[in-house]
């Protein structure tokens, strides 16, 4: 392995999305930054293309089935992340060792991450069958809960595929080819389409037709994919069809880089999770208006990912070449411009919210006035903190090109436990409403949730660009 990797040839060249001015300056190239950029964020445009498929689908079958995937969405994605962090490890790996033309080590994160995927598999399986005796313990309304595990089981059964998914596109993204990903997430979002139509409108699947068509349409991803990355075009470079032997300790190592990555994003929608349910308990028109809230706010949230996600790639390259300099000088302009793109679109969303927020509600269902009146309130809220957002997910990302994936992970976990969930809990209940009494309980509903929201991302954010910034990454080695 070493071998063949020595017999690729080194020349000096400019270090990732890098110009020098006449006067030999090196400046950002930003041409090549979004040369980087722009296929992640159609990959995460599609990606929400995903999510509002799903919405408006189960927006057909009624308020009550549209509440109950709200109050479990964000916790299947928490099963998710919290044990498929390996896999979003991938591109860490991949960029670095790119940066640093080991050619096969690059392709070997990839069936590493795929190797751990098929560790998953058990642990996905017995989530899905514990989904009840959590969902219970919230407290919503019955009908709420059976439809909300209709979803559920079928969705966390199939959760190792997003895994595998991950692991795919991660090789893709960090070797600078996000065009690959795109194609493959195109397939996808149109599979996706399709198999929802043929669950729920025609088989009558309902609920569980969505997770089944998710499910199907990234097995079918993968497949695509795997045929991708094996490809001559792939092997005569990366090997990527010798590579694919278990080697435990680098399964290992990727997975202390990933289980951080993984547990950040899991703590944070476990945060999100319990705002949710409880704005379902509230009622179903809460429940329903802040379902479909969080649906169009990811409008302004993939595609700031796609960018943050070339920041991943273009840090972690230059940390490869061994400048670790200019991957903060990259990484900040990636934050810069994240940032920037959530500001506009934060406003954006708030002056079309009269317009988007009735399309996912059945004219003809009773309470569909009351959500959309609901929904146009708290969408100015959720415009409020988009900037703020864009400084925690591009800040984030970045930290995840440079290895730095543990403090991140703690500041998460400690802002939204013990913070953002107690003071959700204070301004959404009143007295005898909520989970639990030793707190006392303002009873603002939905809007205080929502008040709650906002602060607690200002918070994050501002953590986030802070560690940034501190540069203690530039010490991490992870090669």
């Amino acid at each position: 392995m070493k071998a063949i990797e020595n017999a690729v040839p080194r020349s000096n060249t400019l270090l990732p999305a890098q110009r020098i001015d006449a006067e030999g300056k090196a400046h950002v190239h930003w041409r090549s930054v979004w040369l980087l950029a722009a296929p992640m964020i159609a990959n995460n445009a599609i990606q929400m293309v995903l999510n509002l498929t799903d919405t408006w689908f189960i927006g057909r079958i009624s308020t009550t089935a549209l509440a109950a995937m709200g109050s479990v969405q964000w916790l299947t994605l928490v099963a998710i992340m919290l044990f498929g962090g390996v896999g979003l490890a991938v591109q860490t790996v991949v960029a670095q060792s790119f940066g640093a033309k080991r050619w096969t080590r690059a392709s070997q994160a990839a069936w590493i991450g795929l190797w751990a995927t098929l560790g998953c598999v058990p642990i996905f399986i017995a989530v899905g069958f514990s989904g009840s005796s959590v969902l219970h313990l919230f407290g919503i309304d019955a009908r709420i809960e059976t439809l909300a595990m209709e979803f559920w089981r079928p969705r966390l059964f199939g959760g190792f595929l997003a895994v595998a998914l991950w692991a795919v596109l991660g090789f893709f993204n960090g070797i600078g080819k996000p065009t690959y990903a795109l194609w493959v997430n195109c397939f996808v979002g149109v599979a996706n389409i399709v198999l929802n139509w043929w669950f729920i409108l025609h088989l009558k699947f309902g609920v569980a037709g969505s997770a089944w068509a998710t499910n199907l349409a990234m097995l079918l991803g993968v497949l695509v994919g795997l045929a991708l990355f094996t490809s001559n075009a792939m092997q005569a470079r990366y090997r990527s069809r010798l590579t694919w032997r278990l080697r435990v300790p680098l399964l290992w190592k990727q997975w202390k880089l990933g289980f951080p990555m993984g547990l950040m994003i899991a703590a944070d929608m476990v945060g999100i999770s319990l705002f949710q349910l409880m704005q379902v308990r509230v009622s179903e028109i809460d429940g329903a208006a802040t379902q479909i809230a969080m649906m169009l706010t990811s409008i302004a949230f993939m595609p700031a990912v796609g960018i943050s996600i070339a920041g991943t790639t273009l840090v972690g390259q230059s940390i490869g070449a061994g400048d670790r300099n200019w991957a903060y000088r990259i990484g900040s302009a990636v934050i810069l411009l994240a940032t920037s793109y959530m500001a506009l679109v934060g406003l954006l969303l708030g002056l079309a919210a009269p317009w988007l927020f009735p399309f996912f509600i059945a004219a003809n269902d009773a309470q569909a006035h009351a959500v959309v009146q609901l929904g146009l309130t708290v969408m100015w809220i959720a415009a409020a903190y988009q900037l703020f957002d864009g400084l925690n997910i591009s800040s984030g990302f970045c930290l995840r090109g440079a290895g730095d994936t543990t403090v991140p992970a703690i500041l998460v976990i400690g802002l939204s436990w013990i913070l953002f969930v107690p003071i959700a809990h204070m301004m959404t209940f009143r007295t005898a409403e909520g989970w639990f009494d030793g707190l006392p309980q303002f009873g603002f509903g939905s809007v205080g949730g929502w008040v709650a929201l906002l602060g607690y991302i200002v918070v994050l954010g501002l953590a986030m660009v802070w560690r940034w910034r501190a540069r203690a990454w530039q010490k991490i080695v992870i090669q």
